[in-house]
């Protein structure tokens, strides 16, 4: 099918699903770059100058139809979800967000939807993350799906399914770990590290490599939100990137081994104080756990905007990451052949990342630190 747009609008129109999110947050920045009308589907309001914000529950049908009723996008962007306690839930949660998305559109002129997922389509859900029989790396598109009850399959099947009868295209887009701008998100790997980073420099502490030795000698790659929000535009807009799945990565192939004393530097981090891997994991959640209160005293010290540390950072998450037993490493092979040429080098997505939020004071600059200031505690 071609991609095309209502030739009554000057231009084509976004419906942002997570537009307050990490992807979403970029996908809408790349969206108003280029001249799109950018509307976002939110729970809340969406502070941004040139998008209009349509409130409405996900997780409510009727709340979906009542306020989309008006709405005639020509293209979705899907960049939601919400974790549940089983994978029965997630299925049942987040496969159901896309369907009644979906038919809560039946009227508008749709061209094309993009979904968002990610590796544990190759990896398998939390449940069962990393264990059993997956395919050799690096992931590849056309590996099968496991044998396994996974809620990006039942994303992608609602997908699919209102494709064919509401007659638009369509195109998964399966990133690694996503790094970019967001507060509040459940997933943020970028402000993980760095609140990590901040404490160890604050208290003293050594800066602990979280993960497995798998992850600190294995090759990785991850997905910096630029890149993604990039992908999903092409291929919403490019005849290649119609009806197919693709991986979406930066480019570029590291080892943590190499990448965590950089991350300290750029950080500000002793590198006396820098620790790899060492016998064991020892996950963010057990390693900050004792540490977590002496956040809000470091906002205020520092005039942070932020005091609650739950509201920055996701040890759950960086530690899955960082915790699995093998490497990972993704082919971009299909994207490139089809296209879609653009890179980001991951030193970079962190750097730009930790930079932007020192400047919306986040995390503290570095200047406000002077020369050590864990040890100047210590010694108070």
């Amino acid at each position: 099918m071609t991609i095309t747009t209502d030739s009554t609008r000057p231009r084509p129109e976004a419906l942002v699903v997570g537009a307050s999110g990490i992807t979403g947050s970029a996908l809408v920045d790349h969206l108003l770059d280029l001249g799109w009308d950018v509307t976002a589907l939110s729970r809340r309001p969406v502070a941004r100058d040139g998008v209009r914000t349509v409130a409405a529950d996900l997780r409510d049908p009727d709340s979906l139809a009542a306020a989309l009723a008006g709405e005639r996008p020509t293209h979705v962007f899907f960049t939601a979800w919400q974790r549940q306690d089983t994978e029965a839930e997630n299925i049942r949660v987040n496969g159901g967000m896309v369907r009644d998305l979906l038919a809560a559109l039946t009227h508008a002129p749709l061209a094309h939807v993009a979904l968002v997922t990610g590796l544990k389509h190759y990896l398998g859900p939390f449940e069962a993350y990393a264990a059993g029989e997956m395919p050799d790396t690096p992931f590849h598109e056309e590996e099968p799906r496991l044998d396994t009850p996974n809620f990006y399959y039942a994303q992608e099947d609602e997908l699919f399914a209102a494709a064919e009868r509401q007659g638009f295209t369509w195109s998964v887009h399966r990133s690694h770990t996503v790094i970019g701008y967001a507060v509040g998100n459940a997933m943020n790997m970028g402000l993980t590290i760095a609140v990590q980073a901040t404490l160890a420099r604050e208290l003293g502490l050594d800066f602990v490599f979280p993960g497995s030795e798998a992850q600190w000698n294995g090759l990785t790659d991850m997905t910096d939100a630029g890149v993604l929000a990039e992908h999903m535009v092409w291929a919403a807009t490019s005849p290649a990137g119609a009806d197919e799945a693709f991986n979406v990565v930066n480019g570029d192939v590291f080892r943590w081994r190499w990448m965590w004393p950089r991350l300290a530097a750029h950080l500000g981090v002793d590198p006396s104080r820098v620790v790899g891997y060492r016998d064991r994991p020892r996950p963010l959640e057990e390693q900050m756990a004792p540490h977590e209160a002496s956040w809000a005293g470091i906002a205020e010290r520092h005039g942070l905007v932020e005091p609650d540390i739950a509201r920055l950072a996701s040890w759950w998450h960086t530690d899955a990451d960082l915790g699995r037993a093998m490497e990972v490493v993704t082919d971009m092979g299909k994207s490139r052949e089809a296209g879609f040429t653009a890179f980001r080098r991951t030193e970079r997505a962190f750097t730009d990342l930790f930079d932007r939020y020192r400047a919306e004071r986040l995390i503290p600059s570095l200047d406000s630190w002077g020369k050590d200031p864990g040890t100047e505690r210590q010694n108070a």
